[in-house]
Protein backbone atom coordinates (compact mmCIF):
# COMPACT_ATOMS: atom_id res chain seq x y z
CA UNK A 1 0.00 0.00 0.00
CA UNK A 2 2.72 2.32 1.06
CA UNK A 3 4.35 1.78 -2.63
CA UNK A 4 0.82 2.47 -4.44
CA UNK A 5 1.57 6.00 -2.31
CA UNK A 6 4.54 6.48 -3.26
CA UNK A 7 3.74 5.99 -7.03
CA UNK A 8 0.70 8.27 -6.88
CA UNK A 9 2.62 11.30 -4.75
CA UNK A 10 5.54 11.16 -7.77
CA UNK A 11 2.77 10.75 -10.75
CA UNK A 12 1.00 14.21 -8.82
CA UNK A 13 4.39 16.50 -8.24
CA UNK A 14 4.97 15.45 -11.67
CA UNK A 15 2.10 16.76 -13.04
CA UNK A 16 2.39 19.63 -10.60
CA UNK A 17 5.62 20.64 -12.16
CA UNK A 18 4.67 19.97 -15.55
CA UNK A 19 2.04 22.02 -15.14
CA UNK A 20 4.59 25.23 -13.89
CA UNK A 21 6.55 24.46 -17.04
CA UNK A 22 3.96 24.55 -19.24
CA UNK A 23 3.29 28.23 -18.94
CA UNK A 24 6.66 28.83 -20.07
CA UNK A 25 8.00 26.09 -22.71
CA UNK A 26 4.99 24.15 -23.75
CA UNK A 27 7.35 21.33 -24.68
CA UNK A 28 8.96 20.84 -21.24
CA UNK A 29 5.26 19.77 -19.86
CA UNK A 30 5.53 16.71 -22.26
CA UNK A 31 8.82 15.52 -21.36
CA UNK A 32 8.17 15.63 -17.96
CA UNK A 33 4.80 13.91 -18.37
CA UNK A 34 6.97 11.40 -20.38
CA UNK A 35 9.63 10.94 -17.83
CA UNK A 36 7.00 10.90 -14.88
CA UNK A 37 5.26 8.03 -17.24
CA UNK A 38 8.65 5.99 -17.96
CA UNK A 39 9.40 5.94 -14.09
CA UNK A 40 6.03 4.66 -12.94
CA UNK A 41 5.96 1.72 -16.00
CA UNK A 42 9.56 0.75 -14.39
CA UNK A 43 8.16 0.74 -11.13
CA UNK A 44 5.38 -1.51 -12.61
CA UNK A 45 7.91 -3.75 -14.39
CA UNK A 46 9.60 -3.96 -11.29
CA UNK A 47 6.43 -5.23 -9.13
CA UNK A 48 5.74 -7.12 -12.50
CA UNK A 49 8.25 -10.00 -11.31
CA UNK A 50 6.19 -10.79 -8.30
CA UNK A 51 3.32 -11.55 -10.33
CA UNK A 52 5.03 -13.80 -12.94
CA UNK A 53 6.38 -15.87 -10.01
CA UNK A 54 2.72 -16.08 -8.94
CA UNK A 55 1.80 -16.95 -12.15
CA UNK A 56 4.33 -20.08 -12.53
CA UNK A 57 2.68 -21.38 -9.11
CA UNK A 58 -0.29 -21.41 -10.91
CA UNK A 59 1.02 -23.08 -14.45
CA UNK A 60 1.93 -25.55 -11.92
CA UNK A 61 -1.70 -26.42 -10.75
CA UNK A 62 -3.30 -25.96 -14.15
CA UNK A 63 -1.28 -28.85 -15.83
CA UNK A 64 -2.66 -29.07 -19.53
CA UNK A 65 -4.08 -25.39 -19.56
CA UNK A 66 -0.48 -23.82 -19.45
CA UNK A 67 -0.66 -21.86 -22.57
CA UNK A 68 -4.23 -20.18 -21.69
CA UNK A 69 -2.18 -18.18 -19.01
CA UNK A 70 0.65 -16.93 -21.37
CA UNK A 71 -2.28 -15.33 -23.52
CA UNK A 72 -3.63 -13.84 -20.58
CA UNK A 73 0.10 -12.63 -19.70
CA UNK A 74 0.42 -11.67 -23.14
CA UNK A 75 -2.92 -10.27 -23.06
CA UNK A 76 -2.05 -8.40 -20.31
CA UNK A 77 1.14 -6.70 -21.64
CA UNK A 78 -0.75 -5.40 -24.91
CA UNK A 79 -3.70 -3.39 -22.85
CA UNK A 80 -1.12 -1.70 -20.82
CA UNK A 81 1.56 -0.70 -23.20
CA UNK A 82 -0.79 0.30 -25.93
CA UNK A 83 -3.12 2.10 -22.78
CA UNK A 84 0.46 3.60 -21.68
CA UNK A 85 1.45 4.36 -25.22
CA UNK A 86 -2.27 6.05 -25.91
CA UNK A 87 -1.96 8.48 -23.22
CA UNK A 88 1.30 10.21 -23.81
CA UNK A 89 0.29 10.81 -27.39
CA UNK A 90 -3.22 12.49 -25.90
CA UNK A 91 -0.89 14.57 -23.49
CA UNK A 92 1.16 15.36 -26.38
CA UNK A 93 -2.07 16.49 -28.03
CA UNK A 94 -1.58 13.67 -31.04
CA UNK A 95 -5.13 12.36 -30.27
CA UNK A 96 -5.40 10.44 -33.37
CA UNK A 97 -2.34 8.69 -32.73
CA UNK A 98 -3.28 7.39 -29.72
CA UNK A 99 -6.79 6.36 -31.00
CA UNK A 100 -4.89 4.57 -33.52
CA UNK A 101 -2.87 2.91 -30.75
CA UNK A 102 -6.11 1.59 -29.38
CA UNK A 103 -6.99 0.06 -32.21
CA UNK A 104 -3.91 -1.72 -32.73
CA UNK A 105 -4.07 -2.49 -29.43
CA UNK A 106 -7.82 -4.13 -29.44
CA UNK A 107 -6.97 -6.05 -32.70
CA UNK A 108 -4.16 -7.71 -31.04
CA UNK A 109 -5.89 -8.69 -27.83
CA UNK A 110 -8.64 -10.01 -30.26
CA UNK A 111 -6.11 -12.26 -32.63
CA UNK A 112 -4.04 -12.74 -28.77
CA UNK A 113 -7.49 -14.57 -27.51
CA UNK A 114 -7.88 -16.69 -30.85
CA UNK A 115 -6.85 -19.99 -29.63
CA UNK A 116 -9.09 -19.40 -26.74
CA UNK A 117 -12.03 -19.42 -28.69
CA UNK A 118 -10.86 -22.53 -30.87
CA UNK A 119 -10.15 -24.66 -27.58
CA UNK A 120 -13.88 -23.44 -26.93
CA UNK A 121 -15.16 -24.66 -30.23
CA UNK A 122 -13.14 -27.64 -30.28
CA UNK A 123 -14.88 -28.75 -26.81
CA UNK A 124 -18.15 -27.77 -27.79
CA UNK A 125 -17.89 -30.14 -30.91
CA UNK A 126 -16.77 -33.00 -28.97
CA UNK A 127 -19.37 -32.66 -26.98
CA UNK A 128 -21.89 -32.27 -29.61
CA UNK A 129 -19.66 -35.51 -31.96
Amino acid sequence: MAEIIKVGMLGILGILVAVQLRAQKPEYGIYIGLAIGILIFGYTLKEFRTVLDQFQVIQGYLGTGKEYLSILLRVIGITYICEFSSSICKDAGYGTVAEQIEVLGKLAVMFAGLPILLAVIEQMQSFIG
